[in-house]
């Protein structure tokens, strides 16, 4: 099973992405757009052209999940525009941009409170 936790870094790739390729092609993105790892267990979320669809790719120590989210009405309303913008987010932004809302609209709490 594939769980998202505030541990996890996450990485989005802001350029879109072909959605006929697969799990091989995603990887090697992670290394050339996303200057990332794929194999350090970070999450990287894709997005197509058209921005009606999101890619998930994750490693697990024993292979790679690939989930695929396709939107049933609309696209995303948020989606970084160049490699300038914010390209690691939290997982509290991936869930608000996987219900196709955009995470600078909302007040966040920081994930971490320093206990005394």
């Amino acid at each position: 099973m594939l769980q998202i936790t505030p541990q996890m870094k996450i990485f989005l790739g802001v350029e879109p992405v072909d959605f006929r390729k697969g799990i091989d092609r995603l990887v090697s993105l992670t290394n050339l757009q996303l200057k990332a790892e794929p194999f350090s267990g970070h999450v990287f979320v894709f997005c197509n052209k058209r921005r009606t669809s999101v890619k998930v790719l994750v490693y697990d120590g024993n292979g790679f999940w690939l989930c695929l989210k396709r939107f049933s009405k609309g696209k995303l309303e948020f989606w970084p525009k160049s490699a300038l913008d914010k390209q690691k987010i939290n997982a509290t932004e991936l869930m608000i941009i996987l219900q196709q809302g955009n995470p600078k609209e909302f007040r966040l709490g920081k994930d971490w409170k320093k206990l005394h």
